[in-house]
């Protein structure tokens, strides 16, 4: 099989979608991987390494499309990169359908794309294999820039997110008992922050007490108004995830203008449209801006800061799926594995991941029915 490793066509995104060890992998076992020159310079791997690796160097990005059966990415299409593939070719990625535009969808469609979402593929016990390490650095990077926004140069209250002797500590609220929620929560605390979690699932919020030592509050959002526990916070961090689906707007506009002059939102949910109301996706050059005096951080691709580790954790997690998709094709592989045909929303052109379709106004059929027969 060729397989494509396009440059990211998203603004300030400097991650690549297979690293030059994955690629040298994929070519042992005998596929041809071609590599748009310059791809991974961002994360500081060379063309020669991956020339090296036995991956081909191509000069655009539509023969890095155009010529692979399997293209492997980390960030959302474009419409422009659906207009570059390949017709009847399968997309891997980091994709974010329920808030793709019509544009795109549309093009899918007309293409007949296999798109499969890393943030989709589970494991036998439920949790998403690809997704959670960039759930954990997205928690981990919560904090650090929160630490940096909460600055006076920053446009902060003027605070230091940690426990100086005979001084109140800052507040952390945080919105999501996930992985990235926790992570977000272990190392607020850790920092010396007074720290807060809230969930509507009882199991998270019993873990987040758990794994904290009951240092960590967990609050159940069914019960108490989030409008009290927003007000107090200096800083917001939502980790709010309903796989597939757009996120709830949890937090409105007035509950934002209750918030201190100087207090930080981080919206780890941008990606799937943010919790917040008055959120909306900015880019790394540009990362922040100010609603009622209330600094907002809501960069979809956070993780691409850290190019080189998240580039990395993408090829560890992913290896395996790519392997089996490169050997097998979408239909064997899929058939073989039921977690990896979840991750699976347009097969051939088809809508058949309910909760996107869901999001879009679409119907979503059957993919078992659809690869009935079907090879490739």
């Amino acid at each position: 099989m060729i397989i494509g490793v396009p440059k990211e066509s998203t603004r300030n995104e400097h991650r690549v979608g297979l690293t030059p060890d994955a690629a040298a992998h994929l070519v042992r076992l005998g596929h041809t991987v071609v590599v748009q020159r310059d791809a991974g310079l961002d994360a500081r791997f060379t063309n020669d390494e991956y020339e090296h690796a036995g991956a081909k160097i191509v000069y655009s990005a539509e023969e890095a499309h155009k010529r692979a059966d399997l293209v492997t990415r980390i960030g959302p299409l474009s419409p422009a990169d659906v207009d570059l593939l390949k017709p009847g070719s399968t997309v891997c990625g980091f994709q974010h359908l329920a808030v793709a535009p019509k544009a795109l969808i549309q093009g899918l469609m007309a293409q007949e794309i296999t798109t499969i979402s890393y943030e989709l593929i589970e494991d036998d016990a439920g949790m998403r294999p690809i997704l959670t390490p960039f759930s954990e650095m997205a928690g981990m990077l919560a904090v650090h820039l929160a630490a940096h926004y909460l600055r006076n140069d920053s446009g902060g209250k003027g605070l230091l997110l940690g426990n100086v002797t005979g001084i109140t500590p800052p507040v952390v609220v945080v919105l999501g008992a996930g992985i990235a929620g926790q992570t977000a929560a272990s190392h607020a605390l850790a920092a010396g922050a007074r720290v807060t979690v809230i969930d509507t699932d009882m199991a998270q919020l019993r873990t987040v007490s758990a794994r904290s030592h009951r240092q960590v509050a967990t609050v159940n959002a069914s019960l108490e108004p989030l409008e009290r526990h927003t007000s107090t916070a200096d800083v917001l961090i939502g980790a709010v995830l309903i796989p597939g689906s757009r996120s709830p707007i949890l937090v409105t506009r007035d509950m934002v203008r209750a918030m201190a002059s100087g207090s930080v939102i981080i919206d780890l949910s941008i990606d799937q449209g943010g919790c917040v109301e008055t959120s909306r996706p900015t880019t790394l050059d540009q990362p922040t801006f100010t609603v009622d005096d209330v600094v907002h951080y809501c960069v979809p691709n956070i993780t691409a800061i850290v190019a080189r580790t998240a580039s990395k954790a993408l090829a560890r997690a992913v290896l395996p799926q790519l392997e089996s998709l490169a050997n097998n094709g979408v239909h064997d592989a899929a058939t073989a594995d039921h977690n990896l045909a979840a991750g699976i929303v347009f097969y051939r052109g088809s809508m058949v991941h309910a909760q996107v379709a869901a999001a879009h106004g679409l119907e979503a059929q059957d993919v078992q029915t659809l690869m009935g027969g079907a090879n490739g």
